[in-house]
């Protein structure tokens, strides 16, 4: 394999000048600014918003880098992980001509952005039962305009973890870029991948602060790639694309990792009690082994249970239109109280 990062650029993003914000120009936080054409009385709220925020959020990466025990340089923020995502069709896939590989089950966002940027999908579906990659298959898929293969790990909707010897396999036989969503990964028995972003340049991994974190509302997504690939997906961002209130709280809430810590060993250890509970009942066929903070459940009438669970305020998601996940519902991994309740309610049905 002989990746070279300039192969795969678009054109047009190689000479693309990138806007150039009265924040980018003058990173000092003291002074009198009359550069940005805000309105410099403040605002009407309780504390002053009047001011753009930090276009490159460098006091949250300074934070997660130390957690993430990876360089600044090395991360982009975006406006949830699907900001990441849409940036990677842009900079690597022109659209009527370049192709993506997805392997279904799998978060179905890779394939909506794809269908935006009007880029083509080859889609390898993971073995059945198992949910792993199947590695010749998508060798085997691969064209000379093959731009991105997408791999979820731990999987959205499966939640099981895809071997790290056939990701190593892609990373070693493709000159594309390998994107790992790890947005489960703070729930996962296994590491996050990021350690080996020093030995492949073309491999870009995306977390997420809306699961493990709990900060859905917040809207930041994480991608940890080369120095090369990150000065990319700053180049084509907007200016000021993580607000301000969204940087604050995300600096309060990465001081308290301990509480985090302490719910996803709680929803690790609730994941365990509730798949053995949804196992014992009679119309459940199959709990398959999961990683993440969801569950997936083959019901004997998927959308019977669906339909019932809703008629009691109770709402999961019906999978079943989903490649090899006929009958199947995902279950997210509620507080005790929740959880409790969704089983007595299951027991109900008949």
């Amino acid at each position: 394999m002989n990746f070279v990062l300039e192969n795969i650029i678009r054109e047009n993003i190689k000479k693309l000048t990138p806007y150039s914000s009265a924040r980018t120009e003058y990173k000092g936080k003291e002074g009198v600014f009359l550069d940005a054409n805000e309105n410099s009385y403040g605002s009407p709220l309780s504390n002053n918003y009047n001011r753009y925020p930090d276009p490159l959020q460098l006091d949250v990466k300074a934070k997660i880098s130390s957690l993430k025990k990876i360089a600044n340089n090395q991360l982009f923020l975006g406006n949830g992980s699907d900001e990441a995502i849409d940036i990677l069709f842009r900079a690597f896939c022109v659209p009527e001509k370049d192709n993506v590989i997805l392997c279904p089950p799998t978060y179905g966002m890779y394939e909506v952005s794809a269908n935006i940027n009007n880029i083509s999908v080859i889609k390898v579906p993971l073995t059945e039962e198992t949910f792993q990659l199947d590695t010749t298959a998508i060798l085997n898929s691969i064209t000379k305009n093959t731009k991105l293969i997408f791999v979820c790990c731990p999987n959205n909707p499966t939640g099981n973890g895809v071997q790290w010897s056939d990701i190593k396999s892609i990373l070693n036989s493709f000159n594309g870029i390998v994107v790992v969503d790890e947005a489960y990964i703070d729930f996962a028995s296994y590491d996050s991948l990021i350690p080996h972003l020093a030995n492949y340049k073309n491999l870009v991994i995306l977390q997420t602060f809306s699961k493990g974190w709990g900060l859905a509302g917040l809207r930041v997504g994480m991608a940890f790639a080369s120095i090369e690939i990150i000065e990319l997906f700053n180049k084509i961002k907007p200016p000021y694309n993580i607000n301000i209130v969204s940087q604050q709280l995300l600096l309060e809430a990465l001081n308290n990792k301990t509480q985090i810590d302490e719910w996803v060993k709680e929803t690790i250890s609730e994941r365990t009690a509730l798949s053995k509970q949804l196992s014992e009942l009679s119309f459940v066929s199959k709990v398959y082994s999961t990683e993440a903070n969801f569950i997936l459940v083959k019901i004997t009438s998927a959308k019977k249970v669906y339909d019932f669970l809703i008629g009691k305020q109770i709402i999961v998601r019906d999978r079943s239109n989903i490649t090899l996940c006929d009958n199947c519902l995902r279950i997210t991994i509620g507080t005790p109280k929740e959880n409790k309740q969704f089983i007595n309610t299951l027991k109900q049905y008949n």
